[in-house]
């Protein structure tokens, strides 16, 4: 009897041998930040100037040529991300009122339709305004 005990027991030690690992045997680490500049399809840069944005609040609104005005981001203007707004070269002036206003109508480009503005042309000279080194905008120094 103890020898069919001893039997068994060699047997399951086989079997406990076999059997692999509950839990990996290495430390997994954290894949390294893919540097996104260097992919095909590069993500689209979220540039931020506090001057720039100063600038376009000095300006009169867009639309009815009332002062002070805020600084709104052209969301149509780069794809969409998660908590983060568009780059500061996307903003125009606009009074609290018309910048309520565009917020509650939804569709932001339609809007722009309406009131018969070119939102995207009037940012860019904005930007070229605030951002120009000898007679060449930023944005015509960006390589492509």
């Amino acid at each position: 009897m103890t020898n069919l005990l001893r039997q068994d027991q060699a047997k399951a030690r086989e079997d406990a041998v076999a059997a692999p690992p509950l839990a990996p045997t290495t430390v997994e680490r954290a894949p390294a930040k893919i540097d996104k500049s260097q992919l095909n399809i590069a993500e689209p840069k979220r540039l931020r100037d506090k001057a720039h944005l100063k600038f376009v609040a000095s300006q009169p609104c867009l639309i009815c040529g009332r002062q002070p005005s805020d600084p709104h981001h052209l969301r149509f203007a780069q794809p969409r991300a998660i908590g983060l707004k568009v780059s500061d070269e996307f903003t125009v002036p606009l009074c609290r009122g018309h910048h309520r206003q565009l917020h509650q109508a939804g569709d932001e480009i339609a809007w722009w339709q309406t009131v018969k503005v070119n939102a995207l042309t009037v940012a860019r000279s904005l930007w070229e305004k605030t951002h120009a080194v000898a007679g060449q905008s930023a944005l015509q120094q960006r390589p492509s």
